[in-house]
């Protein structure tokens, strides 16, 4: 293209290719070169001039986007039925977004004026510019309810899935939504009592079978009492929020503050950036920005949206749903570091030497726009030498000096030495109608690395400057083993062939050096599991303790506000330390904070729970078209009922109840761990090999039988008469001994 490109062509090149928006890259799009670059320079100060486009740094952007979880008014319907929206917030100067409603089935009616909750997905070559899909009315909070349906002429009823809870609710013939007899329902309260004096409720939504994986978070969700209804006063305390302006805050818009997150996640505790130091005096050194949401700022001390978040906690993860901290207001959008929008943020500068040592930080209370909002795939392709055309234009200025400080953090880590587990994490991906669609391990990437060293360090700089400054604070406390799980873990290693020291000062290291040892043998996961179970659970305290498996002394959890209530206090903390404003630490704050701390560890465990019972169901709902098959798996624990095994495949956890092992007596060793057979002497114990069938599988409790088939790849006689769990050669050498004794008695009777 010889020809200088009009303004309506430069908006049209940069709203259709966000991420490639330096003015190189809009002069190779027109093919603009030499002197020409002089006029397109005019162009786009013209633009910027106008309120078009705007500058961050180099490159230039849109700056009238909808965050992805918006307030909108309903506008009503076209001629067509078709339901639009506009946003409540528009800050921009061209033409107002328009929003096309995508209903769902269980949606409620949506009329002109009505204030709504939307989740946004920006369109191309459309009349409107976005769709939405509705989150809820604003201004509204139904109580949600979670029961059987029982179909009768009039509609029907929900009865309660809850134990010991005998309430019900009745369901007009109008609101059953189409439900069946006997399916596990979701419901809102929908009027008043009716002629039969129960409280009237609409079908929302129909989770089918009570058995089937839709079904399972919700009900570990009701059985672990997990608050999953905002009271009104919280929603609407959040309803009435607004973005934070410049006023008391320093403007960091400049920094190209990225997020890096998974590909799926919808909100954004933190963003970071790095740079090489120019300081002469710290030849080699970085500078490390590492910014968070600033929650402190709409959720204030003993306001509803602070009295709920503290009960709750933390957020809650399953692999369907999540039940979060703070409303969708908040944790989505306000609180959340949305690319291309401002948003509030406290931030810590650290600089660091070539080696990987923190020299020095500050913190910052300042406003912030992330330029990319990246999950961790496509950052660890970009690095490996594969960008995208959302990475490629940060490759060298954001992502390349980002692992040039984490190169730098690894080598401070390996001095370091913390705990150095190794136990692959599971992934359970589900498909539109909540059914396992598959069951992998997460591939640990350099990127996931890297934000967690990133974070670590964050944590460690707030502990320490709120120590300093003397400011009360809940730590993240974990403690060393206790004597009798190391000697646990010793008699465990030492059976293996390995050995942990003893008659000194445990450290990680000692740990580290076990866990190296074992590296790469068939003994890798047993002594992985065996070192983790020696560990005590961390916890969140006002004592200053220090964090036993990060090898650190002084730790707090300060980047994620918005998932869990701890962080948020130390939010605080630092803007009473620092005198930012009225919104820091209350008297009751720093009275309760004991409290506080033994409140929401005990949250964090319910979670916990209630997440590792649903990954059991889905895992055993999986498994459940497979039973009869054949299975490879370990050892993984052992009780004086059966033995438990961890499948290779899935790593799901199944029992080998003591019927399924074999018709002799087992003792059951509790400190060695093992089982032992009385006839054979055959042991059984954690890390052993074995091949199992899918005997029986119950996806309401989450429960896997399996049946014993080899152990160490020796097979399990199956004969009628032959107790299973004998080794082969065990048995026929014990047989032949009882056969010659019987042969003795015979012929000694027949003389």
């Amino acid at each position: 293209m010889n020809k200088i490109p009009t303004k309506q062509e430069i908006l049209s090149w940069i709203e259709e290719n966000p991420t490639l928006t330096a003015k190189r890259d809009i002069a190779k799009a027109f093919g603009i070169k030499g002197a020409a670059r002089i006029d397109l320079k005019r162009l786009l100060k013209e633009l910027e001039a106008e309120g078009h486009l705007e500058k961050r740094k180099k490159s230039y952007s849109d700056p009238e986007r909808l965050p992805p979880v918006s307030v909108l008014l309903v506008t009503g319907p076209d001629g067509d039925g078709d339901l639009y929206a506009k946003p409540m917030e528009w800050g921009g100067e061209g033409q107002e977004p328009v929003v096309l409603m995508i209903p769902r089935a269980a949606d409620p009616a949506l009329g002109a004026g009505d204030r709504i909750l939307a989740r946004l997905t920006l369109v191309k070559g459309e009349a409107h510019h976005y769709e939405g899909r509705l989150i809820r009315r604003i201004g509204t909070n139904p109580k949600k309810i979670i029961g059987i349906f029982r179909k009768h002429a009039e509609g029907g009823r929900i009865l309660p899935i809850d134990k010991g809870a005998d309430k019900e609710w009745a369901v007009p013939s109008d609101a059953t939504g189409g439900a069946k007899e006997g399916e596990l329902v979701e419901a809102e309260l929908a009027g008043p009592k009716g002629r039969m004096g129960l409280p009237r409720a609409r079908i929302v939504d129909r989770l089918g079978d009570p058995s089937a994986p839709k079904a399972v978070s919700l009900i570990a969700i009701h059985q672990h009492n997990i608050p999953d209804d905002f009271p009104d006063d919280v929603v609407a305390q959040a309803d009435a929020a607004t973005p934070t302006g410049l006023d008391g805050r320093e403007d960091l818009r400049e920094l190209p503050l990225v997020t890096i997150d998974p590909s799926d996640a919808r909100d954004h505790d933190d963003a970071c950036f790095a740079e090489a130091d120019t300081d002469p005096a710290n030849k080699g050194g970085h500078i490390l920005w590492v910014a968070i949401a600033d929650v402190a700022a709409f959720v204030t001390p003993g306001s509803a949206l602070d009295r709920e978040a503290r009960k709750r906690g933390n957020s809650t993860y399953f692999p369907d749903r999540v039940v979060p901290k703070l409303p969708d207001r908040l944790s989505g959008d306000l609180c959340s570091l949305h690319e291309g929008v401002d948003r509030a943020c406290m931030a810590v500068r650290m600089v660091l030497d070539a080696e990987g040592n923190k020299l020095h930080h500050d913190f910052h209370r300042g406003l912030m726009r992330s330029p990319a909002s990246l999950h961790y795939e496509e950052v660890q392709d970009a690095i490996d030498g594969n960008p995208n055309e959302r990475t490629k234009p940060l490759l060298e200025t954001v992502l390349e000096p980002l692992y040039a400080a984490y190169a730098a953090l690894v080598s401070a880590r390996e001095r370091r030495q913390p705990l150095d587990l190794d136990l692959p994490e599971r992934r359970i991906e589900l498909d539109e109608n909540g059914t396992v669609r598959s069951v992998n391990f997460r591939v640990r990437l350099d990127a996931h690395r890297l934000i967690e060293e990133f974070m670590v360090l964050a944590n460690v700089a707030a502990a320490e400057t709120l120590i300093a400054k003397k400011t009360p604070l809940l730590f993240r406390t974990h403690e060393e083993p206790t004597p009798e799980k190391l000697d646990a873990l010793r008699e465990t290693a030492a059976a293996a062939g390995y050995t942990l020291a003893k008659g000194q000062v445990l450290q990680t290291a000692h740990l580290n050096r076990l866990l190296d040892q074992a590296a790469g043998s068939d003994d890798a996961e047993l002594i992985n599991i065996s070192t983790l179970r020696s560990m005590t659970q961390a916890y969140y305290g006002p004592d200053h303790i220090g964090h036993f498996g990060l090898a650190l002394r002084s730790y707090a959890h300060f980047t994620s506000p918005i998932r869990r209530y701890a962080d948020l206090l130390v939010h605080r903390a630092l803007i009473t330390a620092h005198g930012w404003g009225k919104d820091g630490l209350s008297p009751h704050d720093i009275e309760d904070m004991e409290a506080t701390g033994t409140h929401i560890s005990d949250t964090e465990r319910r979670s916990m729970i209630a997440e590792r019972d649903t990954t059991d169901r889905y895992l055993a709902s999986y498994l459940s078209e497979r039973v009869g098959n054949e299975m490879t798996g370990r050892i993984s624990g052992v009780a004086r009922f059966g033995a438990f095994v961890k499948l290779d495949e899935t790593g799901a956890d199944g029992l080998i109840p003591m019927r399924n092992i074999g018709r002799e007596y087992f003792h059951h060793d509790a400190d060695a761990g093992t089982l032992m057979g009385s006839d054979t002497g055959m042991t059984i114990g954690l890390g052993q090999r074995v091949t199992v069938r899918l005997s029986e599988v119950t996806p309401v409790t989450g429960g896997i039988a399996l049946e014993l088939l080899e152990i160490e790849d020796e097979k399990i006689p199956q004969g009628r008469r032959s107790p299973a769990g004998r080794s082969p050669r065990r048995k026929s050498a014990k047989a032949k001994g009882k056969k010659a004794a019987k042969k003795r008695k015979v012929s000694r009777s027949r003389r």
